[in-house]
């Protein structure tokens, strides 16, 4: 029991390690906000002020925010889940948008089915759908070698412009710009038909599924022989080649996951807010907000958690700040330079990771050499 105690107080300290530099630079980032709110004539405890009444004011205002908030967390993870392995899945737009169309496709197709089959049904088909497209970027890297970047922003174009596709033809309303919508038993429960204080808000039970996904991504990088493996791939693939860890098998199955978390999160959305999908003419940006999210949450399932909620805060209460005569494009800079600090960590870190990988080679180099 002892032992355990430790071990559990070890992980929470680790996490707090691994998630400080992003406070830190979150912290900064908002004075820095601050003082330009004052460099143009306004006051910061007003403007902060509105952001969080706009965001957090009332139940409704919360609820709103945490709808944001859900599929931020799941792309998110996709991003850091990747980035574990050394890849960067700039794809999860794509893999977003795959699995809210699929997510559609089986919310309509499968209508008469009980609600609890037919709602797991939908959002399992999403996920996986999801999975599904991010392998074609996993295989192609393992196999081939192309960078996961170009693909992945292909992948993105192809998403969207299948999607418009499907959403003109199989699934499409006559005469009308979006899809046929999911039927009630597909529908994922709103708080609102339980709660009087959030009657106004689309807040859904979607926001336990993307924490429960956290959890079980975190469990999956650090408690399992599996997460070992992707975290060592990502460290150093050569190492982890010469310790007998497959790494092309490792790339494929790391973007599998990422796909299924970002198609998870397409499919949340499907099922928990639009029940349809829109003929789209241009990304829906939650896949590449993903990128922001997981970078600031330190690509750690807690961090990105945090991480997820501050930019649903900066979304939701960016309005309010406007109206109390703050021009929005403050949101967006306060956004930049919590990137740009949490970013600069991140060239350190990869400067002092290339420069232990050569001394590695230096060392190994050396002993072939006696």
């Amino acid at each position: 029991m002892e032992s355990r105690m430790n071990e559990i107080k070890e992980d929470m300290i680790k996490t707090l390690k691994e998630i400080a530099y992003p406070l830190v630079a979150i912290l900064i980032s908002f004075i820095a906000g601050g003082i330009l709110v004052y460099s143009f004539g306004k006051d910061p405890v007003v403007a902060y002020t509105a952001l969080i009444k706009g965001s957090l004011g009332d139940w409704n205002k919360l609820g709103e925010t945490l709808v944001t908030v859900t599929p931020l967390i799941l792309t998110g993870l996709s991003i850091a889940f990747a980035f574990r392995c050394g890849l960067f899945n700039i794809g999860a737009e794509g893999q977003f948008i795959i699995g809210s169309i699929a997510a559609v496709w089986a919310g309509w197709a499968f209508a008469g089915l009980p609600a609890v089959l037919h709602i797991t049904l939908t959002l399992l088909i999403g996920a996986l759908a999801g999975g599904l497209w991010a392998s074609v970027i996993g295989w192609l890297k393992a196999k081939v070698g192309s960078h996961e970047v170009i693909n992945g922003i292909m992948m993105n174009y192809i998403a969207m412009y299948l999607s418009n596709y499907i959403t003109m033809t199989l699934l499409n309303v006559p005469e009308k710009a979006y899809s046929v919508e999911i039927a009630d038993t597909a529908k994922l429960w709103r708080f609102s038909q339980a709660f009087e204080q959030l009657k106004y808000s689309r807040l859904h039970i979607g926001i336990f599924f993307s924490l429960i996904v956290a959890v079980v991504a975190y469990y999956i990088l650090n408690k399992t022989v599996r997460g070992y493996e992707i975290r060592a791939v990502g460290f150093n693939p050569h190492a982890a080649e010469y310790g007998g860890i497959s790494v092309k098998k490792n790339i494929v199955l790391a973007m599998v996951i990422s796909g299924l978390f970002a198609g998870f999160a397409g499919a949340i959305m499907a099922t928990g807010v639009q029940y349809r999908v829109n003929n789209l003419f241009g990304f829906t940006g939650y896949g590449l907000d993903g990128i922001a999210v997981a970078l600031v949450g330190n690509n750690h399932p807690i961090g990105v958690i945090l991480s997820a909620f501050l930019f649903g805060m900066l979304q939701k209460g960016g309005p309010l700040m406007q109206i109390q005569g703050i021009p929005k494009e403050v949101v967006g800079i306060i956004q930049g330079i919590i990137i740009l600090f949490v970013a600069a960590n991140f060239v350190k870190v990869i400067t002092e990771q290339i420069k232990q990988n050569k001394e590695l080679k230096r060392s190994a180099g050396k002993g072939e050499v006696e």
